[in-house]
Protein backbone atom coordinates (compact mmCIF):
# COMPACT_ATOMS: atom_id res chain seq x y z
CA UNK A 1 0.00 0.00 0.00
CA UNK A 2 0.97 3.58 -0.84
CA UNK A 3 0.50 6.95 0.26
CA UNK A 4 0.65 10.15 -1.43
CA UNK A 5 3.16 11.72 -3.17
CA UNK A 6 7.10 10.73 -4.43
CA UNK A 7 9.49 9.17 -3.75
CA UNK A 8 8.03 5.80 -5.37
CA UNK A 9 10.80 2.88 -5.86
CA UNK A 10 10.52 2.19 -9.95
CA UNK A 11 9.16 -1.04 -10.50
CA UNK A 12 10.32 -3.47 -12.97
CA UNK A 13 8.73 -4.15 -16.30
CA UNK A 14 6.43 -7.52 -15.39
CA UNK A 15 7.93 -10.30 -17.16
CA UNK A 16 7.10 -14.11 -16.75
CA UNK A 17 9.28 -15.79 -14.76
CA UNK A 18 11.32 -18.69 -16.44
CA UNK A 19 9.72 -21.71 -17.09
CA UNK A 20 11.87 -23.72 -14.80
CA UNK A 21 11.19 -21.25 -12.13
CA UNK A 22 7.49 -21.09 -12.38
CA UNK A 23 7.62 -25.00 -12.32
CA UNK A 24 9.93 -25.14 -8.87
CA UNK A 25 7.40 -22.23 -7.45
CA UNK A 26 4.61 -24.79 -8.46
CA UNK A 27 6.29 -27.94 -6.89
CA UNK A 28 7.03 -26.10 -3.29
CA UNK A 29 3.34 -24.84 -3.34
CA UNK A 30 1.59 -28.16 -4.12
CA UNK A 31 4.18 -30.01 -1.75
CA UNK A 32 3.42 -27.34 0.90
CA UNK A 33 -0.46 -27.51 0.25
CA UNK A 34 -0.07 -31.41 0.42
CA UNK A 35 2.40 -31.82 3.62
CA UNK A 36 0.22 -29.13 5.74
CA UNK A 37 -2.15 -31.21 7.25
CA UNK A 38 1.16 -33.42 8.62
CA UNK A 39 2.74 -30.72 9.61
CA UNK A 40 0.02 -29.01 11.47
CA UNK A 41 -0.02 -32.24 13.79
CA UNK A 42 3.33 -32.05 14.70
CA UNK A 43 4.04 -31.80 18.46
CA UNK A 44 5.87 -28.65 19.44
CA UNK A 45 9.59 -29.84 19.73
CA UNK A 46 9.82 -31.92 16.53
CA UNK A 47 8.10 -29.14 14.45
CA UNK A 48 10.78 -26.78 15.93
CA UNK A 49 13.27 -29.40 15.12
CA UNK A 50 12.20 -29.99 11.75
CA UNK A 51 11.86 -26.26 11.01
CA UNK A 52 15.54 -25.63 12.43
CA UNK A 53 16.52 -28.08 9.94
CA UNK A 54 14.62 -26.58 6.85
CA UNK A 55 16.54 -23.35 7.81
CA UNK A 56 20.11 -25.03 8.07
CA UNK A 57 19.12 -26.85 4.62
CA UNK A 58 18.47 -23.29 3.49
CA UNK A 59 21.59 -21.54 4.53
CA UNK A 60 23.64 -24.11 2.91
CA UNK A 61 21.74 -24.47 -0.73
CA UNK A 62 20.17 -21.09 -1.23
CA UNK A 63 23.25 -19.78 -2.27
CA UNK A 64 22.37 -16.53 -3.42
CA UNK A 65 20.31 -15.90 -0.56
CA UNK A 66 23.18 -16.71 1.84
CA UNK A 67 25.51 -14.78 0.19
CA UNK A 68 23.09 -11.45 0.54
CA UNK A 69 22.56 -11.98 4.07
CA UNK A 70 26.25 -12.05 4.06
CA UNK A 71 27.21 -8.75 2.00
CA UNK A 72 24.34 -6.79 4.45
CA UNK A 73 25.80 -7.80 7.91
CA UNK A 74 28.97 -6.70 6.67
CA UNK A 75 27.79 -3.36 5.97
CA UNK A 76 25.59 -3.22 9.03
CA UNK A 77 28.30 -4.66 10.71
CA UNK A 78 31.87 -3.64 9.85
CA UNK A 79 33.71 -3.87 12.60
CA UNK A 80 32.47 -7.90 13.68
CA UNK A 81 34.62 -10.77 12.22
CA UNK A 82 33.47 -12.78 9.40
CA UNK A 83 33.12 -15.99 11.59
CA UNK A 84 30.63 -13.74 13.83
CA UNK A 85 28.34 -12.68 10.47
CA UNK A 86 28.38 -16.01 9.26
CA UNK A 87 26.86 -17.29 12.83
CA UNK A 88 24.44 -14.36 13.15
CA UNK A 89 23.27 -15.05 9.08
CA UNK A 90 23.21 -18.64 9.57
CA UNK A 91 21.02 -18.74 13.13
CA UNK A 92 18.55 -16.10 11.17
CA UNK A 93 17.82 -18.66 8.47
CA UNK A 94 17.46 -21.24 11.16
CA UNK A 95 14.86 -18.95 13.37
CA UNK A 96 13.21 -18.44 10.03
CA UNK A 97 12.54 -21.95 9.79
CA UNK A 98 11.51 -22.31 13.15
CA UNK A 99 9.07 -19.54 12.65
CA UNK A 100 7.48 -21.19 9.95
CA UNK A 101 6.85 -24.58 11.39
CA UNK A 102 5.34 -22.66 14.45
CA UNK A 103 3.00 -21.14 12.57
CA UNK A 104 1.76 -24.12 10.88
CA UNK A 105 1.66 -25.94 14.36
CA UNK A 106 -2.20 -26.68 15.70
CA UNK A 107 -1.23 -27.37 18.52
CA UNK A 108 0.57 -24.20 19.31
CA UNK A 109 -0.42 -22.96 23.24
CA UNK A 110 0.03 -18.98 22.26
CA UNK A 111 -1.18 -17.77 25.83
CA UNK A 112 2.34 -19.79 26.38
CA UNK A 113 4.41 -19.20 23.49
CA UNK A 114 3.97 -15.75 23.42
CA UNK A 115 4.15 -13.60 26.62
CA UNK A 116 4.32 -9.42 27.09
CA UNK A 117 7.07 -7.65 28.88
CA UNK A 118 5.92 -6.05 31.80
CA UNK A 119 3.79 -3.05 30.91
CA UNK A 120 4.04 -4.23 26.96
CA UNK A 121 -0.07 -5.07 27.10
CA UNK A 122 -0.90 -1.97 28.87
CA UNK A 123 0.99 0.49 27.12
CA UNK A 124 -0.86 -0.68 23.53
CA UNK A 125 -4.00 -0.96 25.34
CA UNK A 126 -3.71 2.77 26.14
CA UNK A 127 -3.18 3.81 22.89
CA UNK A 128 -6.21 1.89 21.49
CA UNK A 129 -8.08 3.36 24.57
CA UNK A 130 -7.55 7.07 23.15
CA UNK A 131 -9.95 6.40 20.83
CA UNK A 132 -8.53 7.88 17.34
CA UNK A 133 -7.15 4.34 16.30
CA UNK A 134 -3.49 3.14 16.85
CA UNK A 135 -0.85 2.56 14.27
CA UNK A 136 1.57 -0.04 15.08
CA UNK A 137 5.24 -0.19 13.36
CA UNK A 138 6.69 -3.32 13.12
CA UNK A 139 9.53 -5.26 11.45
CA UNK A 140 10.85 -9.25 10.64
CA UNK A 141 11.86 -9.60 13.77
CA UNK A 142 11.91 -13.22 15.15
CA UNK A 143 8.10 -14.52 14.31
CA UNK A 144 5.66 -11.65 13.71
CA UNK A 145 2.83 -13.59 13.05
CA UNK A 146 2.68 -14.52 16.07
CA UNK A 147 2.88 -11.17 17.28
CA UNK A 148 -0.13 -10.16 16.05
CA UNK A 149 -1.70 -13.44 16.63
CA UNK A 150 -1.30 -12.46 20.59
CA UNK A 151 -2.24 -8.86 19.91
CA UNK A 152 -5.44 -10.52 18.59
CA UNK A 153 -6.30 -12.39 21.39
CA UNK A 154 -5.48 -10.06 23.78
CA UNK A 155 -9.30 -8.86 22.39
CA UNK A 156 -7.84 -5.72 20.73
CA UNK A 157 -9.33 -4.67 17.04
CA UNK A 158 -6.11 -5.82 14.70
CA UNK A 159 -5.60 -5.40 10.97
CA UNK A 160 -2.30 -6.40 8.99
CA UNK A 161 -1.41 -4.66 5.91
CA UNK A 162 1.03 -6.91 3.94
CA UNK A 163 1.81 -7.85 0.28
CA UNK A 164 -0.03 -10.80 -1.20
CA UNK A 165 2.14 -14.03 -1.64
CA UNK A 166 3.30 -14.88 -4.81
CA UNK A 167 0.91 -17.53 -5.21
CA UNK A 168 -2.79 -16.74 -4.73
CA UNK A 169 -2.81 -20.11 -3.08
CA UNK A 170 -1.06 -19.16 -0.55
CA UNK A 171 -2.37 -15.53 0.43
CA UNK A 172 -5.75 -17.55 0.62
CA UNK A 173 -4.17 -19.78 2.94
CA UNK A 174 -2.68 -17.14 5.03
CA UNK A 175 -5.80 -14.79 5.14
CA UNK A 176 -7.58 -17.49 6.51
CA UNK A 177 -5.24 -18.37 8.87
CA UNK A 178 -5.17 -14.63 10.59
CA UNK A 179 -8.94 -14.83 9.99
CA UNK A 180 -9.58 -17.58 12.43
CA UNK A 181 -7.72 -15.16 15.28
CA UNK A 182 -9.71 -12.30 14.40
CA UNK A 183 -6.99 -10.26 12.35
CA UNK A 184 -8.44 -8.41 9.34
CA UNK A 185 -5.49 -8.58 6.14
CA UNK A 186 -5.39 -5.72 4.29
CA UNK A 187 -3.83 -6.76 1.34
CA UNK A 188 -1.53 -3.63 -0.15
CA UNK A 189 -1.53 -4.43 -3.80
CA UNK A 190 -5.60 -4.83 -4.29
CA UNK A 191 -8.15 -1.87 -5.23
CA UNK A 192 -9.01 0.40 -1.93
CA UNK A 193 -6.72 -0.83 0.20
CA UNK A 194 -5.99 2.80 1.51
CA UNK A 195 -8.87 3.45 2.19
CA UNK A 196 -9.62 0.12 3.89
CA UNK A 197 -6.53 1.62 5.96
CA UNK A 198 -8.05 4.79 6.74
CA UNK A 199 -11.70 2.98 7.58
CA UNK A 200 -10.18 0.80 10.10
CA UNK A 201 -8.37 3.54 11.85
CA UNK A 202 -11.13 5.76 12.07
CA UNK A 203 -13.23 2.59 13.20
CA UNK A 204 -10.77 2.08 16.00
CA UNK A 205 -9.08 -0.42 14.97
CA UNK A 206 -4.66 -0.82 15.54
CA UNK A 207 -3.82 -1.16 11.97
CA UNK A 208 0.08 -2.46 11.94
CA UNK A 209 2.39 -2.44 9.44
CA UNK A 210 6.37 -3.43 8.72
CA UNK A 211 8.35 -1.11 7.53
CA UNK A 212 11.62 -2.89 7.21
CA UNK A 213 11.97 -3.61 4.12
CA UNK A 214 12.61 -1.79 0.22
CA UNK A 215 9.15 -2.62 -1.72
CA UNK A 216 7.66 -0.94 -4.53
CA UNK A 217 5.58 1.27 -2.54
CA UNK A 218 5.76 5.40 -1.93
CA UNK A 219 8.40 6.13 1.07
CA UNK A 220 11.38 7.86 2.63
CA UNK A 221 14.48 8.08 2.88
CA UNK A 222 15.96 7.70 6.53
CA UNK A 223 18.96 5.96 8.32
CA UNK A 224 19.60 2.68 8.95
CA UNK A 225 22.73 1.21 9.92
CA UNK A 226 23.82 4.83 8.85
CA UNK A 227 22.83 4.45 5.07
CA UNK A 228 19.86 5.57 3.74
CA UNK A 229 17.09 3.32 3.25
CA UNK A 230 13.89 3.24 0.94
CA UNK A 231 11.24 2.48 3.67
CA UNK A 232 7.75 2.74 3.31
CA UNK A 233 6.06 6.00 4.51
CA UNK A 234 1.81 4.99 4.27
CA UNK A 235 1.82 4.46 7.90
CA UNK A 236 3.84 7.41 8.87
CA UNK A 237 1.43 9.73 6.78
CA UNK A 238 -1.94 8.34 8.15
CA UNK A 239 -0.80 8.62 12.06
CA UNK A 240 0.02 12.46 11.35
CA UNK A 241 -2.94 12.83 8.78
CA UNK A 242 -5.38 11.32 11.07
CA UNK A 243 -3.50 12.18 14.34
CA UNK A 244 -3.51 8.31 15.66
CA UNK A 245 -1.19 7.33 18.30
CA UNK A 246 1.49 5.27 17.01
CA UNK A 247 3.50 2.25 18.46
CA UNK A 248 6.29 0.07 17.79
CA UNK A 249 5.48 -3.46 18.39
CA UNK A 250 8.35 -6.27 18.02
CA UNK A 251 8.85 -9.67 19.08
CA UNK A 252 11.60 -11.69 20.15
CA UNK A 253 12.48 -15.29 21.03
CA UNK A 254 13.80 -16.09 24.35
CA UNK A 255 14.14 -19.72 23.94
CA UNK A 256 13.29 -22.03 21.26
CA UNK A 257 9.56 -22.30 22.05
CA UNK A 258 8.96 -19.04 23.75
CA UNK A 259 8.36 -15.65 22.59
CA UNK A 260 8.17 -11.97 24.42
CA UNK A 261 6.79 -9.08 23.28
CA UNK A 262 7.66 -5.22 23.66
CA UNK A 263 5.73 -2.28 22.80
CA UNK A 264 6.62 1.48 23.15
CA UNK A 265 5.00 4.63 21.91
CA UNK A 266 6.46 6.66 19.46
CA UNK A 267 5.60 10.30 18.96
CA UNK A 268 3.29 11.70 16.47
CA UNK A 269 4.53 15.49 15.50
CA UNK A 270 1.72 17.79 14.75
CA UNK A 271 2.98 20.89 12.49
CA UNK A 272 2.27 22.70 9.76
CA UNK A 273 4.47 20.89 7.65
CA UNK A 274 3.04 16.93 7.28
CA UNK A 275 5.53 15.90 4.98
CA UNK A 276 8.25 16.61 7.36
CA UNK A 277 6.08 15.13 10.09
CA UNK A 278 5.96 12.14 8.34
CA UNK A 279 9.02 11.27 7.99
CA UNK A 280 10.26 12.38 11.33
CA UNK A 281 8.23 9.35 12.32
CA UNK A 282 9.21 6.80 9.84
CA UNK A 283 12.98 7.63 11.15
CA UNK A 284 11.89 7.53 14.93
CA UNK A 285 10.42 3.58 13.65
CA UNK A 286 13.31 2.68 12.06
CA UNK A 287 15.94 3.89 14.68
CA UNK A 288 13.78 2.18 16.88
CA UNK A 289 13.90 -1.26 14.41
CA UNK A 290 17.52 -0.51 14.27
CA UNK A 291 18.09 -0.34 17.75
CA UNK A 292 16.19 -3.97 18.02
CA UNK A 293 18.25 -5.43 15.22
CA UNK A 294 21.49 -4.55 17.10
CA UNK A 295 20.06 -6.42 20.50
CA UNK A 296 18.95 -9.61 18.17
CA UNK A 297 20.47 -9.47 14.81
CA UNK A 298 19.84 -13.22 14.53
CA UNK A 299 16.95 -13.28 14.55
CA UNK A 300 16.19 -10.73 11.40
CA UNK A 301 16.25 -11.49 7.72
CA UNK A 302 19.32 -10.57 6.43
CA UNK A 303 18.70 -12.35 3.05
CA UNK A 304 16.54 -9.30 2.08
CA UNK A 305 17.93 -6.22 -0.36
CA UNK A 306 17.39 -3.40 2.41
CA UNK A 307 19.33 -0.79 0.61
CA UNK A 308 18.88 -1.90 -3.41
CA UNK A 309 17.00 1.60 -3.32
CA UNK A 310 19.45 4.52 -3.19
CA UNK A 311 18.71 8.63 -3.24
CA UNK A 312 19.31 10.29 -6.45
CA UNK A 313 22.81 11.77 -6.48
CA UNK A 314 23.12 15.78 -5.95
CA UNK A 315 24.30 16.94 -8.75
Amino acid sequence: MSAAGPPIRPSPAARPAPLWKRMRRELRVRALLLLLPLLSRLPGGLALAIGSAAGWLAWVFAARHRRAALEHLAAAFPDRGRSWRAGVARSSFVNLGRSALELLSARLDLTRAVQWDPGALETLTAAHAEGRGVVAFSCHLDNWELLARRVAAAGLPLATVAREAQDPRLTALLERSRGTTGIVSLWRNQPGAARAFVRHLREGFIVAALIDQDTDVAGHFVPFFGQEAFTPRAPADLAVRLKTAAVFARIRRVAPGVHRIRISRLPVSATADEEADSRALTAAATAAIEAEVREHPEQWVWMHQRWRTQPDPIR
